[in-house]
């Protein structure tokens, strides 16, 4: 069983993957990264010094705990909200990931155009048509 694991793990096709997965995950970091530091202040800052990371709709408002010298008198409630903002980043990073996807697909079709058909033989009912005539001599 050993073996068999061993052997099914040096594949290149599970290596394959493993790479793939491992330089995707890395890939999202870095768009991550370019969408919130780089791409978004410049557009924050144009539609008026807007953080889309600190956009959001609350629908609760948190409090902090109120301590009555040692003791909690009111524990602290969490903020409910929306936070429309970061998926507005998060829209924005699929999409760049999607083109660089698109641009590398593109790029590797043209590098490897699919190999010509090959010429259609003659149909059922020419081979037919051949046979008949044969026996006909």
């Amino acid at each position: 069983m050993l073996q068999e694991f061993k052997d099914f793990i040096m594949k290149g096709n599970v290596l394959d993957l493993a790479v793939a997965v491992l330089i995707a995950g890395a890939f999202g970091t870095v768009v991550s990264s370019f969408t919130n530091d780089v791409l978004m202040p410049p557009i924050g800052l144009a539609m008026g010094d807007v953080d889309f990371a600190e956009m959001k709709y609350v629908m609760r408002a948190g409090s902090d705990a109120i301590m009555d010298g040692e003791t909690t008198v009111q524990a602290a409630t969490p903020e409910v909200a929306i936070s429309y903002g970061k998926w507005i980043n998060t829209i924005i990073n699929f999409l760049i990931i999607a083109f660089v996807l698109f641009l590398i697909v593109r790029s590797y079709n043209k590098a490897n155009p699919p190999a010509p058909e090959e010429p259609a033989g003659p149909t059922q009912e020419e081979l037919l048509g051949e046979i008949r005539d044969l026996l006909k001599r």
